[in-house]
């Protein structure tokens, strides 16, 4: 994928200081001032309205980077609306990586392996019927509106861009308390279907789609499955190879930091050589996480875990609202609105189309494939249809990753046309009502629907959430619960107080991890005793620590 150059803006239009000390303009300066201003003011909201139904984090980002916007806007006479110009080298580089990462590693791994074949089936199988649909739905509509200068590379290129759903948003107005199950599946479809999304792009990008046919549709089918497991693959070999160092050299004896370093350093390494190699980072860099959560992250000493815990999360929130803002701010990009030179009615049936586009792509699998999941999995919980209608309303929330690929995909070229202008106000008009609309909507939709009703009981599901950090102590398929994995019969399904288990896949994989993984990479209960390693301490307590 190909970035544009990172740029400041000087609003001002000052000039580089005359000091021979200083290396940075006073617009420079002032954009990151204001930029950290908004970030601590959205930190200091965001508290005061946690417990709002109708607002969120992100949608207080969004307003405070849009009244920026138009702070900026009039203080400049109209000549321009930005701070910072949107960058994918910003966004794909610096911020979207610890969000995915943190994301893996404190995934709630047992529900989150429960789940894992309704997870796949909605965000890779779903993602493919929502581009196919979105991008036929943009060749046969785009026409009528007045859009004419797109080609077929552009059209599937919409389809990928508007299947990104913004699993940000989308897990501020989910409960894991509340609705546990409900949040497992939205999440791990949400981070898996940004990656299929992105992996959907870069294939269409790869190829040459002047003459079509039956070897092309293949092409594209091999390319996705190629990078799809092969990022996949890089993710879990980095993670192992981190825990493996770190197990191997005991960092701790001397030095917590060194250890804190190397995790950090790791994770950040396996997104970019799946950038160099031209795989998705996205995948990478969530696998990477999931597996040093399991393996890398027993090894440290007690310090370290609480250390890396934190700072991953804090790292994550602030790049989570630093996106919001700059999505907020870019909103006010007066230079692509002028250059679409599009009436107000053609901007509005446009961004209708690409609304509706998006709403029949994603109902088109969310309730067929929940349906073949409850057929399939017999013994698991069932996805209700209160449970369904949530599922698709929640993924109709749109973010960041559409802005940049959608930057991508009009804005990288040289001869720029107006409908490419066209295209991305009108997707930046999708990102801000649908963020800002379904976002607000979605937690009330949820209290009415679910948290109000008796559709299922959530019990069982509560039971598989730990608090946060005690999460992160269970192994990657819990050994307390392996009856209750391991078997394809279900907790209730007792006699004399003994649960009856089957051998099934989790049951093999433990069996795998505790013979020949654990004791090559370390890993709860397998780091030898030495003294300063962490099993050479208790392990972390809440109360205790924090």
């Amino acid at each position: 994928m190909e970035f544009s150059e990172p740029a400041l803006t000087d609003v001002s239009g000052a000039a580089v200081h005359d000091l021979g000390s200083s290396l940075l303009s006073t617009g420079t300066i002032i954009a990151i001032c204001v930029f950290f201003a908004l970030l601590c003011a959205c930190i200091v909201i965001g508290h005061l309205l946690e417990e709002h139904r109708w607002a969120n984090e992100s949608i207080t980002a969004l307003l405070l980077g849009l009244a920026a916007g138009v702070v900026v806007l009039l203080v400049s006479k109209g000549h321009s609306s930005k701070i910072l110009v949107f960058s994918e080298d910003l966004f794909f580089l610096y911020l979207l990586p610890p969000i995915i990462f943190n994301a893996g590693f404190q995934v709630k791994k047992k529900q989150f392996f429960k789940n894992f074949t309704t997870i796949l089936l909605f965000g890779v199988l779903g993602t493919v019927i929502s581009f196919c649909l979105i991008s036929s739905g943009a060749y046969l509509l785009f026409k009528r509106i007045g859009v004419t200068s797109l080609d077929l590379q552009d059209y599937l290129a919409v389809g990928a861009i508007l299947s990104a759903t913004d699993s940000v948003c989308t897990l501020q107005v989910l409960s894991q308390d509340d609705t546990p199950f409900l949040y497992s599946l939205v999440f791990g479809e949400g981070v898996v279907n940004d990656a299929t999304s992105i992996v959907l792009f870069n294939a269409v990008q790869s190829l040459d789609l002047s003459n079509t046919d039956v070897m092309t549709a293949l092409k594209l089918l091999g390319t996705f499955l190629y990078l799809f497991f092969t990022s996949t693959i890089l993710g879990i070999v980095m993670g192992l190879l981190s825990a493996y160092i770190i197990k191997t050299l005991y960092f701790g004896r001397h030095s917590t930091d060194r250890e804190v370093a190397l995790m950090f350093i790791m994770a950040y390494l396996s997104y970019m050589l799946a950038e160099l190699i031209s795989l998705s980072g996205i995948l990478t860099v969530f696998f990477c996480g999931i597996v040093m959560s399991h393996y890398t992250w027993h090894n440290v000493t007690e310090s370290s875990r609480i250390t890396t815990k934190h700072a991953f999360a804090t790292m994550s929130f602030i790049a989570e609202t630093f996106i919001f803002l700059y999505v907020g701010m870019d909103a006010f990009d007066i230079d692509k609105w002028r250059s679409s030179k599009a009436s107000a009615g053609t901007s509005i049936a446009l961004s209708s189309t690409l609304l509706g586009l998006l709403m029949i792509g994603r109902a088109a699998f969310v309730f067929p494939l929940a349906n073949i999941a409850n057929c399939c999995e017999r013994n698991s919980a069932r996805i209700t249809f209160r449970e369904q209608f949530v599922v698709w309303w929640a993924g109709l929330m749109r973010g960041a990753v559409t802005i940049a690929l959608s930057y991508n995909q009009f804005a990288s070229s040289s001869s720029e046309t107006a409908n490419d202008s066209l295209m991305i106000t009108s997707t930046i008009i999708v990102v801000l009502f649908s963020t800002m609309v379904f976002g607000s909507i979605t937690k009330p939709l949820i209290e009415a629907m679910l948290l109000r009703s008796s559709s299922k009981s959530s019990l069982s599901d509560a039971t598989d959430f730990y608090p946060s950090f005690e999460d992160l102590r269970l192994p990657f398929l819990e050994q307390g619960e392996e009856a209750q994995e391991d078997g394809q019969t279900q907790p209730d399904a007792k006699a004399g107080g003994l649960i009856f288990t089957t051998r099934t896949v989790h049951y093999f994989w433990r069996k795998f991890d505790d013979r020949f993984m654990r004791p090559v990479f370390g890993g709860r209960g397998f780091v030898p005793v030495v003294p300063g390693t962490p099993t050479g301490a208790t392990e972390p307590s809440t109360s205790r620590n924090l």
